[in-house]
């Protein structure tokens, strides 16, 4: 028998304890869940008006299911984050806050959500990436995994991993302008904008053997009594942005439009607001912008179409009326907004996410929910949906009441958190959001304030923290931010 680790162990005790079985026939009424995550997907997509992407299946998803405009990360970056809603704890819970620790290294008996539903009698499983890889190359590996919430995991591996040696990396050229190079190594380019129009077929790619070994697995579920909980987790359109070519063809670069920035841009937010600005992409020209925004096009696109098989999966196998399929991804991400590249940002293109929950029969199906909630909600929400009890230490807020009916009353707003380092300074941003507004504090406000109205300024482009008129409305949010959640 193979032996377990510190955290193995201790993952189990937690998933272990103080369950009471269910009975067979209780279980086979209860609702499976599939749950579909994208990394580093923004919400531009067709559903939630972009008229550029090509999103067909994410929007189908979206009509049959309820649609979350306001939805927000607790940390833009794929390891916090995903640790958060996984187990329903915010980052300063877990003390987590970079791509390389692991959750239990801190909170040692968390209970993920995977394993709420593993003590109600669910089957758990994973394909793909849910929780993090340490590091690029771990791509067909555990890598952070919580082997202790699944059953059954599997990480499938593309041609996508192979061909890193041919795709365009942006790089700063010694001439002070921004170019692309290729052959460099894997690590090279996931921390970076890279790119590929890949030869080859959809199942070909990494993603693409995600999808078919997930409808592998739904197949076999539908033989089953046992209800599942099955997290499906796609790379793309995560950097590099490889995709079959086919689906750059979807997107002429000359018809891209590249985001206006102001020139006085600079001068216009606190300095650790943009501080994730590299030195590459301030140098791009328009046709590089044009270039690596095609390439993210294309790469969601080519997800969506992913996503599209596991539906029709679902249908195919008589599993559509008893399964609550859930997608959304990690954190969002810029595309050239203020000179904001990628993540790590607390502007609204890195902090929202785009966020559906269907449920079958629900008569709020096809409607929209302006409310703003939380990734670290997840877990409370899946469980209640599903009459379960998620941990007593369980953070967030359900959101059963807004997927039953989106207009009803919400007194909950939703919290993003960021770090930075400047000058030798480590101090975090954090930014708290009502659905009108935005207030964000860095350092406590020692290195700056932002407020942001979104009714009149969705680009949060005009900062009224020192505007004499709203200053009730600062002291207010102020208050709100302090009490983080709690």
């Amino acid at each position: 028998m193979k032996s377990m680790d510190r955290r193995q162990f201790l993952g189990s005790a937690a998933a272990l304890c103080a369950t009471a079985a269910i009975s067979a026939n209780a279980a086979q009424k209860r609702m499976n869940v599939l749950h579909i995550i994208s990394d580093d997907l923004c919400n531009h997509l067709g559903c939630y008006g972009d008229p550029m992407v090509k999103s067909p299946n994410i929007d189908r998803l979206a009509a049959r299911g309820v649609q979350f405009q306001n939805a927000y990360c607790q940390f833009p970056l794929c390891n916090p984050s995903r640790a958060s809603f996984m187990t329903g704890l915010r980052p300063d819970t877990l003390k987590l806050y970079d791509n390389q620790k692991h959750f239990r290294d801190e909170i040692h008996d968390a209970v993920t959500i995977a394993q709420s539903f593993q003590k109600a009698g669910y089957s758990t499983a994973r394909v793909g990436k849910i929780y993090h890889y340490g590091v690029p190359r771990q791509i067909g590996t555990d890598g952070l995994d919580d082997p202790t919430s699944w059953e059954q995991r599997i990480n499938p591996k593309g041609r996508d991993i192979d061909d890193i040696g041919i795709v365009e990396v942006l790089e700063l050229g010694p001439d002070g302008n921004a170019r692309t190079v290729t052959g460099k190594k894997l690590e090279d380019t996931g921390g970076t904008l890279s790119w590929l129009a890949s030869d080859g077929v959809d199942s070909d790619q990494t993603d693409g053997k995600i999808a078919g070994t997930a409808i592998e697995m739904l197949e076999a579920r539908a033989k089953e009594d046992k209800p599942f909980y099955l997290a499906v987790g796609f790379f793309r359109p995560h950097t590099p942005y490889i995709a079959p070519k086919k689906y750059y063809d979807m997107y002429p670069r000359e018809a891209i439009k590249v985001p206006e920035v102001a020139p006085n841009n600079k001068d216009l937010f606190p300095a650790a607001a943009l501080a994730t600005q590299k030195p590459m992409q301030l140098a791009m020209s328009d046709d590089l912008k044009r270039a690596a925004t095609q390439a993210y096009s294309a790469a969601t696109t080519f997800m969506d179409v992913q996503v599209g098989q596991l539906l029709d999966a679902l249908d195919r196998h008589k599993l559509t009326d008893n399964t609550i399929v859930i997608f959304h991804g990690d954190h969002g991400y810029h595309l050239g907004e203020k000179n904001l590249w990628q993540k790590m940002s607390i502007f609204e293109e890195s902090a929202r996410v785009p966020l559906i929950i269907s449920v079958p029969n629900n008569s709020a199906n096809g409607k929209d929910c302006t409310r703003p909630v939380e990734l670290v909600s997840l877990h409370k929400t899946l469980t209640d949906l599903c009459g379960i009890n998620a941990d007593l230490r369980t953070e967030g807020h359900s959101m059963k009441p807004l997927v039953q009916k989106p207009e009803a009353q919400w007194d909950h707003a939703a919290y993003s958190q960021v770090t930075r380092k400047i000058d030798g300074k480590d101090f975090m941003g954090r930014s708290v959001r009502t659905e009108r507004y935005r207030y964000t504090e860095w350092d406590e406000g020692r290195a700056g304030v932002e407020l942001y109205d979104h009714e009149s300024d969705p680009a949060e482009m005009k900062n009224l923290t020192n505007e004499v008129n709203h200053a009730s409305i600062v002291a207010k949010l102020q208050t709100l931010l302090r009490k983080g959640g709690k």
